[in-house]
C-alpha cells in the first residue's frame, strides 16, 4: 500500500508518495503560508495533496510543533506564522478521505534515522537545525513522544540564561541561538537583514562576524549534545536540517565537543535521509 506523506515545516510544505519498500515515487513542495489564518493553511494543504488523489491508501503527516491528539500547536508561534490549535489530523482526513496518523516532524525524522543505524544502537537522539531547532529521542529502541507529545523538543532546552527571548517565551533557548532564524536575527552591521544561507556563505569567505555567528550556533548545539549524553547516555547523535547539514557545520560541532571532558563525547552522524527525514519517518511510523 502506498502512503501519502506530508511534511509541514516553518518555511515549506512537502508531500511524497512512498511505497511499501520506503521508496519515494513522487515528491512535490511549496512554501508554507505566512498568514496566521487556518483557512490559508488548509487551502495550501488541499493544493499540495490534490495530485495524489487515488494513489495512496493512507496518509502520514510530520509537522513542526506539538501534535497532541491530532491538534497542531506551535510551541514557537513564529515558526508557523502564529497558527495555533489547528485540527491537523481532522483536516487532512477531510481533504483526502483517508486514515491519517500525525507526528512531530523531528520525532518522525528521528524514527527514520534510527531505522538506518546498526542494530547495536538502542539509544540515539536526532537534532535538526533549520528554521528552528527540533529533535527526537529513541531509547531502548522506542521513540519517545510523551503523554502530551512534548518529548524531544530539544530546541527549547536552555542554552544561555542571559540570551534573547525565544518565540516560545523562554529566555535563551537553543533554538533562538542556533537556528537559521536565530543566526540571522543576531547579525548586525553589513550582515543585518541577510538570511542564514547568506551568512554561511560569508563565513566560508572568511567574514569574521559571520564566522562568529556560525560558531555561536555550533556551540549551542555542542552543549545540547553534552547535556543529552549526561542525561541519557545516548549511543550517537544524528544531525540534520539545512543548518545542521551545511558545509563544515557538523565538523565544527565535533571540534567543540572534543574540547569537553571525554565523558561527554559521542559520535555525531549526518542525517541519512537529509531533507526527507520527516517524510520517511512519518511513513515508517504509519506502517509501524
Amino acid at each position: 500500500m502506498n502512503t501519502l506523506t506530508i511534511d509541514i515545516g516553518g518555511t515549506k510544505l512537502a508531500a511524497a508518495l512512498i511505497n511499501e519498500n520506503d521508496e519515494i515515487l513522487q515528491r512535490r513542495e511549496m512554501s508554507t503560508p505566512s498568514s496566521t489564518s487556518p483557512a490559508d493553511l488548509e487551502y495550501a494543504l488541499s493544493q499540495l495533496v490534490k495530485p495524489y488523489k487515488g494513489l495512496a491508501g493512507r496518509v502520514a503527516v510530520a509537522s513542526t510543533g506539538i501534535i497532541d491528539k491530532g491538534i497542531l500547536t506551535a510551541l514557537n508561534p513564529d515558526n508557523l506564522g502564529g497558527l495555533n490549535a489547528f485540527p491537523l489530523q481532522a483536516t487532512i482526513e477531510a481533504l483526502t478521505g483517508l486514515p491519517c496518523r500525525v507526528l512531530n516532524d523531528a520525532q518522525a525524522a528521528a524514527w527514520a534515522e534510527y531505522s538506518r543505524l546498526s542494530a547495536s544502537v538502542q539509544n540515539m537522539a536526532f537534532i535538526t537545525v533549520s528554521t528552528g531547532v527540533g529533535g527526537g529521542i529513541v531509547l531502548n529502541g522506542e521513540l519517545l513522544t510523551g503523554p502530551h507529545a512534548f518529548a524531544g523538543h530539544l530546541g527549547h532546552c536552555q542554552a544561555d540564561p542571559q540570551g534573547p527571548i525565544c518565540g516560545c517565551g523562554r529566555i535563551g533557548c537553543v533554538e533562538v541561538i542556533a537556528s537559521g532564524r536565530g543566526i540571522a536575527s543576531a547579525a548586525v552591521q553589513d550582515l543585518e537583514g541577510k538570511n542564514a544561507r547568506e551568512i554561511f556563505q560569508a563565513a566560508q569567505s572568511g567574514h569574521a562576524q559571520a564566522q562568529k555567528l556560525v560558531t555561536r550556533s555550533a556551540q549551542a548545539i555542542c552543549q545540547l549534545i553534552g547535556n543529552l549524553k549526561a542525561l541519557l547516555d545516548i549511543d550517537c547523535i544524528v544531525l540534520g536540517g539545512s543548518v545542521g547539514l551545511a558545509q563544515n557545520y557538523r565538523e565544527q560541532v565535533e571540534q567543540l565537543l572534543s574540547q569537553l571532558p571525554p565523558a561527554y563525547h559521542v559520535s555525531i552522524l549526518p542525517a541519512h535521509f537529509q531533507h526527507d527525514a520527516g517524510l520517511m519517518g512519518a511513513a515508517m511510523w504509519q506502517a509501524k
